[in-house]
């Protein structure tokens, strides 16, 4: 297999710049965490790169959208360079959880299961996993009020079987927007290239799968982008 090169690039020139900007003024782990969150969260906007999860997280900041794996890749990259203890924790998520963005037959060439990722920091001396930051806050939103419509639990990017799905900042109770969809437990990695050359990773498509999936792409952000601005 083809060696993937690191992807949580934290010693970028462009991710130092960000971290940078996103800490300065912050005298606390915590302060310095929130606002990190919060430019992954919203400024990088919920969608789906051409290159599916094998992006650096400085092309994720060029490219200003992710989906859980690129936005996590880019959240420790910036945790790493903002001096807060950070790992990603990968798993096997339903694919019911992308139903509402790809559809019809492009749906059902998904894999039932798909390799998912959420960040895990370590701040006032615990580990605490975070996954709402993968949807933005105008696409979570949207997403919830369809779901209602619908009177569905999970779709559009969102799992809320649990009826606790939230896109808060919170470090005193674990938040998650997709977490209610997670059906497998793959561990705790340093960086996400080591876990995709494993045969644990899901997401690897073959010629004919990558061609279809770089040929509608665009058709899916699009979609994601009407939801948004509903």
């Amino acid at each position: 297999m083809k060696q993937i090169p690191e992807l949580a690039n934290h010693d970028h020139p462009l991710v130092q710049e960000t971290a940078k900007k996103l800490i300065a003024g912050k005298k606390t782990p915590l302060n310095k965490l929130e606002n990190i969150f919060y430019y992954v969260r919203d400024t990088i906007k919920f969608g789906y790169p051409a290159n599916i999860d094998l992006v650096k997280a400085s092309e994720t900041i060029k490219l200003g959208m992710g989906q859980c794996n690129t936005k996590t890749a880019l959240f420790l990259a910036l945790c790493k360079k903002a001096g807060i203890p950070a790992r990603i924790h990968f798993s096997l998520i339903k694919k019911e959880i992308q139903k509402g963005l790809f559809k019809g037959i492009f749906y059902k060439l998904l894999p039932p299961l798909i390799s998912h990722s959420w960040i895990e920091v370590r701040i006032n001396e615990k580990w605490t996993q975070i996954d709402s930051y993968i949807n933005d806050e105008a696409f979570y939103q949207a997403g919830k009020i369809e779901l209602k419509n619908m009177d569905r639990d999970t779709e559009y990017s969102i799992a809320n079987s649990s009826g606790k799905a939230s896109s808060a900042f919170n470090t005193n109770e674990e938040c998650f927007v997709q977490m209610d969809a997670v059906v497998d437990d793959h561990g705790v990695w340093d960086e996400p290239a080591d876990y995709y050359a494993t045969d644990k990773y899901k997401n690897r498509p073959n010629i004919i799968k990558l061609f279809l999936y770089k040929l509608i792409i665009n058709r899916v952000n699009k979609r994601v982008e009407k939801i948004r601005k509903r």
